[in-house]
Order: structure tokens, then C-alpha cells, then sequence
């Protein structure tokens, strides 16, 4: 199972991304634990980790979270798919990366 870590502004915001990348994820039978937290929780959060996704929000903080990520793969979620709340979109992508 891989572990995907969603970071937005408060950790709300993405909850309901989080429910439509799982059933995504159900459908093309993938195996992936996906949670979302508050970029302020990023050091505790992305531990083991194999992929983490910011929300278009705190993209101004990628460089940092990748600093603090070390060898984990640190992505933007892309705006529209976000905005559209596209989980299916976002798990083509991630697919792509692990």
C-alpha cells in the first residue's frame, strides 16, 4: 500500500478530494492510503510518505516541504483538477509517479 500525503492550508479543504481520490483509487484497483493534513503538521505528517501533494494554496511552500521531505516526491496538485474536486484526474497522475 502506498502512503500519500495531501498538505492544504488547514487540512480541510481537501477532505472531500481525499474521499473522490480513494474511490478513484478503489475503481483501478490501486492500493493507496491517502490523507490529508495542515501544511503545518508537514514535518510529522509526511513521514513514510512515498508521495506528498500540496494543494494549489500552498504551493508557495513547495521548496521548503521538499527540503523537509528529503527523498519523497513533493508535487502541486494541478488547480483545475483541484478546483473540480477531479479525484479520478489527480490518481491518473499519481499513478504515473509511483
Amino acid at each position: 500500500m502506498k502512503k500519500i500525503v495531501l498538505l492544504c492550508a488547514a487540512g480541510m479543504s481537501t477532505s472531500l478530494l481525499v474521499t473522490r481520490m480513494l474511490d478513484a483509487a478503489k475503481k483501478q484497483e490501486l492500493e493507496y492510503d491517502i490523507h490529508a493534513y495542515s501544511i503545518n503538521s508537514a514535518k510529522d505528517s509526511i513521514v513514510g510518505a512515498d508521495l506528498v501533494l500540496l494543494g494549489p494554496q500552498v504551493r508557495y511552500k513547495l521548496s521548503e516541504i521538499k527540503k523537509l521531505a528529503g527523498d519523497i516526491p513533493v508535487e502541486v496538485i494541478d488547480m483545475v483538477a483541484y478546483g473540480m474536486i477531479d479525484g479520478e484526474k489527480i490518481i491518473k497522475e499519481i499513478a504515473k509517479k509511483i
